[in-house]
């Protein structure tokens, strides 16, 4: 940013009051799902280019508030915020010419700013029901320099170095503990529109800079700031450099970082937020200071995830980026390419347990926590199998006269009869039980302390998952 609209941004923030430094923070502890979704830009429809989703497993390929209001599990940490925030995946390309997905640390860290209209009588409002918006484009190849542009950019991570510089585009040395993007979302609203066409003329940045400073007369609702974070492991590919380039690249083609982008699709429960936003002023942004905002544990956060609707290979090394995304380095505006090839069909969900109701007539419950206060979910017998697998577990079991079998540490198999009510999973999908098992690594043996179920089925499978239990 130009020192112009640093210093002003600065001599703004220590004028004001102390509430106006306020924020809260929302941890999301894993991506929701990563594939070519995106409902804001491209509803119904494979999306152009693959994006790491974070937020209400609500999420679909088209969605409205109702949607994310039917979210049962969340992989943030408020529970009355159900939104969904995306932006595109990172990949390394390598000197062969082949990719490979850059593996996030966590999912994302999301700030809520109270930054009021310092012209107007303070007032910031919560984003309604149905509200979303875009900041930056996927096309940009290039800074733009104007506040949209200082709204986006890269910090390099090196925790035991002074802190250098943050970038605009990708920076071109190393990172030794990780690069993060960061993402400030506009924060003044024509009060009318929900959306616009391009989904951002609704929304505007303030006059003064991006973070801070009046409204324009044209949007002069102020919303509360959402700055976002995510973190991704490039140090990793410390060794794999090569050439006179850094080596990464975002999902949509773009090797120069100035095209970084994210969506924010809003989920909140709308009076809790705005009682946050009017009574929690933590300096330190502790979320859990935010008495009106109940925080889900981590065992929840962790497990929640929404299986692939897109039969492609997204991760892995790939000899193209998914999509039609070939590199494009600009310093001119990327240009939009089709006729690739490239899957276009929504599928069925692409299931991460092994499905064994046609090959055993068994059927999958869901992931939950065993051994909570040393009491087991199954307790009619147990065996560790040195090459297991689901089939092989449930053969066990169904051997022994067992009607339930269990995963679980990628080796341990577990039996029994019945499984008590309160143990039964409250979050179907199963990111807690993901630890390949011993005897093949493409499929899931539960997890450290999460087993993964399987019921015989009695008078034909019913395909069906225990209900989430909201929390």
């Amino acid at each position: 940013m130009p020192p112009s609209f640093r210093q002003a941004s600065l001599a703004w923030l220590f004028s004001s009051a102390a509430p106006s430094l306020a924020f809260f923070k929302v941890p999301c502890s894993t991506p929701l799902v990563i594939q070519r979704a995106d409902p804001i830009v491209q509803p119904g429809v494979a999306s152009g280019h693959v994006h790491t989703i974070m937020g209400g497993s609500g999420f679909g390929f088209t969605m409205d508030y109702n949607m994310t209001q039917t979210s049962q599990c969340n992989s943030c940490s408020a529970v009355e915020d159900k939104s969904n925030y995306w932006v595109a995946s990172l990949y390394y390309h390598a000197e062969n010419g082949s990719f490979i997905q850059v593996p996030q640390n966590g999912g994302a860290l999301i700030y809520y700013e109270q930054r009021p209209d310092p012209t107007t009588d303070g007032t910031i409002v919560a984003p309604p029901a149905g509200f979303r918006m875009v900041a930056g484009s996927p096309i940009d190849r290039s800074d733009k320099g104007n506040i949209a542009s200082y709204a986006r950019n890269f910090a390099c991570l090196n925790y035991n170095a002074p802190g250098t510089p943050q970038t605009h585009g990708f920076p071109t040395t190393n990172c030794p503990n990780g690069l993060r993007a960061q993402v400030y979302f506009p924060s003044c609203w024509d009060g009318v529109n929900l959306d616009s066409p391009d989904h951002k003329s609704h929304v505007a940045y303030p006059t003064q800079t991006y973070d801070n400073g009046p409204c324009p007369a044209s949007h002069p609702v102020r919303i509360i700031s959402i700055f976002l974070e995510i973190t991704w492991h490039t140090e990793q590919f410390a060794d794999m450099w090569y050439g006179d380039e850094q080596p990464f690249v975002f999902s949509f083609g773009d090797p120069t970082g100035y095209g970084l982008h994210a969506d924010f699709l809003n989920g909140w429960d709308i009076d809790v937020l705005q009682d946050a936003i009017n009574t929690c002023h933590d300096g330190g942004g502790d979320i859990t200071q935010c008495e009106p905002i109940t925080m889900q544990p981590d065992w929840v956060t962790d497990g929640c995830i929404v299986e692939r609707s897109i039969n492609e290979q997204i991760d892995g090394w790939l000899d193209a980026l998914p999509g039609c995304n070939p590199i494009q380095p600009g310093p001119e505006d990327a240009k939009p390419v089709t006729g690739c090839g490239a899957p276009t069909t929504i599928g069925e969900p692409l299931h991460y347990y092994t499905d064994l109701t046609d090959s055993h007539d068994w059927e999958w419950v869901g992931c939950t926590r065993d051994n909570v206060g040393g009491q087991r979910v199954l307790v009619g017998s147990f065996g560790g199998i040195s090459d297991m697998t689901p089939a092989k577990c449930v053969d066990k079991c169904f051997a022994e006269g067992y009607t339930f079998a269990g995963v679980e540490n990628a080796h341990e198999c577990f039996c029994g009869n019945s499984v008590d009510e309160d143990k039964m999973p409250t979050v179907t999908p199963m990111g807690n039980c993901m630890w390949p098992c011993a005897g093949d690594n493409l499929q899931k043996c539960g997890g450290y302390g999460f087993i993964g179920l399987y019921r015989k089925c009695d008078g034909g499978c019913s395909n069906l998952q225990y209900p989430v239990v909201p929390h």
